[in-house]
């Protein structure tokens, strides 16, 4: 094995995927067969790492199985897939900058609550310094 390839436990190390993960994705067509050495054992090249890299951070996004499923198929296809793979990131790209717009307001609103607590804090804190002064 070269310096470029690695075992299935190291590009799940890489990745941050599971062994599990990886055999799961190239059994259901997620990656293409991954070539193996002689005792058997899965070999995994430069692309496949950037493959699963890629898989890894659509998992992220919260993409689909599914979606990936046709991404890859798409993929096979060579240039002739290029408008539809870009088509599918772009209508993922749209879902995640919704995500973003709605977790940012949801971050404001908790950020005010958080402000109006601490004020609120400070002004029980304020009224309890005040009472033991004037005692």
């Amino acid at each position: 094995m070269t310096s470029r390839e690695l075992t299935i436990q190291q590009a799940a190390e890489m990745t941050g995927l599971s062994v599990h993960t990886l055999r799961y994705y190239e059994r259901i067509g997620l990656m293409d067969p991954i070539p193996r050495a002689g005792n058997g054992h899965r070999i995994y090249r430069e692309h496949d790492s950037e493959w699963i890299i890629l898989l890894a951070k659509l998992k992220t996004t919260g993409m689909p199985i599914a979606l990936m499923q046709q991404f890859a198929d798409m993929m096979r296809l060579g240039n002739d897939g290029i408008p539809k793979r870009r088509k599918l990131l772009e209508e993922h790209e749209q879902k995640l900058i919704e995500q973003v717009q709605t977790i940012q307001q949801t971050l404001d609103i908790l950020r005010g609550k958080i402000d109006y607590y601490r004020s609120w804090e400070d002004d029980i804190t304020r009224e309890e310094a005040s009472l033991k002064s004037a005692r």
